[in-house]
């Protein structure tokens, strides 16, 4: 069964979090694929992955790039593993119906829109009745991550 780690976020934004979880991703040696709820988040985040660093970038493209089955990270709105991905980013609500070609799948949600966080409980209660490994995962006073609840 695919792992799910659900991000609270309450004291970062997800253009602050979703880098650091690329980078660590990427240091396992493991390719990902964001699929964003809209082309405009996409869009923003093709354009942070390049310059959120001042001594780094992270490798990634979108489907107008080209060699999507070479990207490290794809950027996408779709539902699609072109780069054959072990992890899914899924951030803005976006939702995926079939996880199991993924080996992890990280759902980013906005802590502090109650619409985003009752929408994280439905997924949430599908990947439980699914039968998929569950973690949830809320931020600190500090912006590090607490493990909060199992499922």
């Amino acid at each position: 069964m695919t792992e799910l780690l659900f991000y609270h976020l309450t004291r970062r934004r997800l253009e602050q979090v979703l880098p650091e979880l690329l980078e660590k991703t990427l240091q396992r040696g493991w390719r990902a694929v964001v699929k964003g709820g809209s082309e405009e988040r996409i869009d923003a985040l093709n354009g942070l992955l390049w310059t959120y660093g001042r001594a780094s970038f992270l490798p990634h493209g979108v489907k107008a790039d080209g060699f999507e089955d070479k990207q490290p990270i794809y950027l996408t709105t779709e539902y699609e593993r072109p780069n054959k991905a072990d992890v899914l980013f899924l951030v803005d609500g976006a939702d995926a119906e079939d996880v199991s070609a993924f080996t992890r799948v990280c759902d980013l949600f906005d802590g502090n829109d109650e619409i985003a966080v009752q929408a994280a409980r439905e997924r949430w209660k599908k990947a439980k009745a699914a039968g998929h490994t569950l973690t949830y995962w809320q931020q600190s006073e500090s912006g590090g991550w607490v493990k909060k609840a199992e499922g």
